[in-house]
């Protein structure tokens, strides 16, 4: 996520002391896996590589394998690959396990529609089909349509839609494409009523969506300069520029609608008013949500395309908050805001008196997510423990009512036009797929829409939720779900996931993957840890830069947690998480060996002094700090993943999953973590990479990849866990 990532790492200068948890939490003691036959590891060559960082010599032992196309990394992946998978393909389960998943996965997947001009969109998965499909209709009743299926675009289903603008008289569709899960994305342009491609093509687009001038007659993004051809998976990103694309034209004759070139960092968003009058700039800077605001009249346009600067209004100045764009009445401008308000709140700038704000909804005892503004209305979705709340209000901020939702999960959508008096939201559990409703505004009833049919007995299970007191004391939630009647026997197989960075919030969210596990007996168990956005922007800085390892602490207490109240053992415990979350399952399983029966940490960031020299590496030092701040530097070196592993230790059973074509998180971190894991490994449970190919950092995963990966996850686990499956 991060735009994608994840971290973890322990370190020389703030060693944890384990010795009172060691007293109520006993070293691990030896399982089945520890008679299990050593694995013979590939050879890793080691070089004489030494960095100096503010004084401190730190070696980089596997510096080599940062080179992903050279032909000995290609050979070491190769080598790595065949001891993974000789490993898994013996274990009895795998197959089983990927029937279940096959069978599981084959039901029909919907999206929330939504209308642009007179027609209504949405996107359906058959069931198996790698990509999902993108369907048109004028009606609801009517038969919907095929506007664009990505699974013909390439053979094996690696090639996905990564973005979607549509006209606003619904005629024409400019679509992204992104090959092999890179963030590189391709805009192609599509005729709604045809269904056939134009000759437009963009290039070199990425973190960009597009979105069309009121004419109908191209569309803003923003894109990179081209890479040199060896640079184009690793080579870092700097200075984004904001374009305008017009029908029928070369990519060269684009207008070039803002730069900075004295800020490399900054990146644009470009998006146009409801209205048509007005283009919104948003100016990001790495991760760190806070942003700049720039409006720029559409009318202005006509003077770039005359070779005359545009004229720009600077309305947010410095990067103090976030602000997301909500929509206007003329020159009044409403944003949500966590200006004042770290759980966020609603406001109105005026464009003729930016220097005074008013507030339309203040601040809430719950976080403020997202507002949209249908029916002449506000349809606000909040979070309460991580849980949604849709209440509406009026456009002067007064309470109307609160949505009735189906129960407690996450709903997304609500989705729509200032006039509309319809709009559609998906409802989910972690037991219970996304059911698509239509909700009337005007009479603030729901129908169902769209109910997926899984062959799962939901009514099995149970998911509740509850609190733990962190290192510190501080509340943390944590969803758990597992089958009915459980027996607190403390020997359940129990995979704990976590993320906690980026304000990203770990809300009740459905998977084919996790209903397989509670198949399994197994117990899943979902922390929303500090980093998160679950509690707004406070609850988010307490997990960033220097106060970082507060999120490995609260990852660490939901496993004391699970361990004292009888669900399992560090014997059961999987801990599991990926990008960021790769990141917290390296950290903790280097800080705490003993704590943990596997770790499946999945293309994570690993080395936390070197992630910033990547391609979008550099815009997560807002969330994790620099390396070459000396103060965050010791603090990085300290729960660094790499650079904390201690020879003769026995580390959980381990299998680190990544990709060859993650242009985000670069496989160099975990090419390097293996490489030191497998160096550093004093017991026999086996320490595992798995290399997937033609793949990237997750985004757009073929469905039959993702279901090998799914299976080989749990048979990994089956084996190492002593699970009868």
């Amino acid at each position: 996520m991060i735009g994608g990532v994840a971290l973890a790492i322990t370190s020389h200068f703030l060693k944890p002391d384990f010795s009172t948890l060691n007293s109520i939490f006993p070293p691990k003691q030896p399982n089945s896996i520890t008679q299990m036959q050593p694995i013979s590891y590939p050879n890793t060559k080691t070089v004489d590589q030494v960095d100096i960082y503010h004084g401190i010599e730190v070696s980089d032992p596997y510096r080599w394998l940062e080179d992903a196309d050279s032909e000995e990394t290609k050979a070491w992946v190769e080598a790595q690959n065949e001891v993974t998978f000789a490993f898994l393909e013996s274990i009895a389960a795998r197959e089983p396990l990927k029937q279940r998943l096959t069978e599981l996965w084959d039901y029909e997947k919907y999206s929330a529609p939504f209308k642009e001009g007179d027609r209504y969109f949405y996107f359906k998965n058959n069931g198996l089909q790698n990509q999902s499909v993108l369907y048109t209709l004028e009606s609801l009743d009517q038969e919907p349509q095929v506007l664009l299926d990505p699974n013909k675009l390439s053979n094996d289903g690696t090639v996905a839609l990564s973005g979607l603008s549509i006209a606003r008289d619904g005629k024409h569709l400019a679509y992204g494409i992104s090959r092999s899960g890179s963030d590189w994305v391709e805009w192609r342009v599509r005729s709604i009523l045809t269904g056939e491609d134009l000759a437009d093509r963009v290039e070199w687009s990425k973190f960009s969506g597009a979105d069309w001038t009121p004419d109908h007659q191209g569309f803003f993004y923003s894109a990179y300069d081209p890479p040199e051809s060896d640079e184009a998976l690793q080579g870092i990103n700097y200075y984004q520029k904001l374009y305008y694309h017009r029908l029928g034209t070369n990519q060269n004759q684009d207008l070039l609608v803002y730069q900075q070139p004295e800020h490399k960092e900054w990146g644009f968003n470009g998006s146009v008013s409801e209205d048509g009058s007005y283009l919104i700039i948003s100016v990001w800077r790495g991760t760190d949500p806070k942003n700049l605001i720039f409006v720029m009249p559409i009318a202005e346009l006509a003077k770039i395309s005359q070779g005359q600067s545009a004229q720009v209004t600077k309305l947010i100045q410095e990067f103090e908050s976030e602000y997301r764009f909500i929509g206007n009445e003329d020159t009044k401008f409403w944003f949500r805001t966590d200006r004042d308000a770290p759980r966020s709140r609603l406001i109105a700038i005026d464009l003729n008196n930016p220097n005074q704000t008013q507030e339309v909804i203040p601040e809430a005892p719950e976080t403020l997510r997202s507002v949209s503004l249908i029916n002449n209305q506000f349809v606000a979705s909040y979070l309460k423990d991580a849980y949604t709340q849709i209440k509406v209000f009026s456009l002067a901020g007064e309470f109307e009512r609160e949505i009735e939702l189906p129960g407690i999960g996450s709903a997304g959508g609500f989705a729509g036009k200032r006039e509309d008096a319809e709009t559609f939201y998906s409802f989910t559990s972690f037991t219970s797929p996304p059911t698509i409703y239509r909700y009337d505004l005007t009479t603030n009833t729901s129908t169902v829409f769209r109910r997926p049919q899984v062959d799962f007995e939901s009514d099995r299970y149970e998911t509740k939720q509850v609190f733990y007191g962190s290192k510190d004391g501080t509340r943390i939630p944590m969803f758990i779900t597992h089958k009915k009647g459980l027996d607190l026997n403390g020997q359940n197989p129990t995979y704990l996931y976590g993320y906690g960075g980026f304000g990203v919030s770990l809300t009740p969210s459905f998977s084919i993957s996790s209903l397989v596990w509670l198949e399994m007996g197994g117990v899943f168990a979902v922390p929303n840890l500090r980093g998160g956005g679950e509690y707004g922007e406070a609850w988010h800085q307490a997990g960033t830069k220097l106060k970082r390892q507060n999120v490995f602490d609260d990852f660490i207490a939901a496993a004391e947690w699970l361990i004292r109240n009888d669900y399992t053992s560090s014997q059961k415990m999987a801990i599991g998480g990926g990008s960021n979350g790769g990141l917290l399952v390296g950290a903790c399983m280097t800080q705490r060996p003993d704590l943990f029966g596997a770790a499946l940490p999945a293309v994570g960031v690993l080395d936390m002094l070197r992630f910033h020299k990547f391609t979008i590496g550099w815009a997560w030092t807002s969330d994790y700090g620099s390396p070459e701040n000396p103060e965050e530097f010791k603090v990085l070196y300290a729960y660094s993943p790499l650079h904390n592993l201690e020879p003769d230790t026995n580390y959980p059973a381990t299998m680190i999953t990544t990709a060859d074509h993650d242009d985000r998180v670069v496989p160099a971190h975990s090419f390097k973590f293996a490489a030191a894991l497998q160096a550093n490994h004093a017991g026999d449970a086996p320490v595992l990479i798995r290399i997937e190919t033609k793949a990237g950092h997750g985004a757009g995963k073929p469905t039959t990849k993702q279901i090998e990966e799914a299976a080989d996850k749990w048979a990994f686990l089956t084996k190492v866990l002593a699970i009868d499956y």
